[in-house]
């Protein structure tokens, strides 16, 4: 059972840095199209879900981690931080690229970029956290 969850829980992990470098892409103007960020937009809420549903279903069934062990906690929180961002993220890329005429370029408001490299530091941290878990 544990190597299922870990499984899921790390598929999860690549859904959602699969989202950032698909967003990071559209932010240093590479090319893309509304199928590309619709993809984008799948995964994060793939990645969301199952990060969140397997890493607390870890943390309850792995003896020696605990819901209220402080990496833990940090990592809710982080994920808190990041969807609110992707949802603010995602919102603004999908009125960018419906506005936009024929095959011109996407112009992103330059709040919908700073709000995306957040959620970038957001999930680096949710990474480093996993990974190092401090004070565990």
């Amino acid at each position: 059972m544990y190597d299922t969850l870990l499984f899921l829980h790390m598929l999860s992990a690549f859904a959602l840095i699969a989202t950032v470098v698909i967003f990071s892409g559209f932010v240093l103007r590479l090319r893309g199209d509304a199928r590309i960020l619709s993809i984008g937009n799948v995964l994060w809420a793939i990645g969301g879900l199952g990060t969140i549903v397997f890493g607390v279903w870890l943390a309850i069934y792995v003896d020696g981690y605990d819901l209220l062990d402080g990496w833990v906690i940090a990592a809710i929180v982080l994920w808190v931080i990041a969807s609110g961002l992707g949802g603010r993220v995602q919102a603004a890329f999908n009125e960018a690229f419906s506005a936009r005429e024929g095959g011109t370029a996407v112009a992103l408001p330059s709040q919908a970029v700073t709000l995306h490299w957040l959620r970038t530091l957001a999930v680096l941290l949710l990474l480093i956290d996993m990974v190092y878990k401090p004070g565990h």
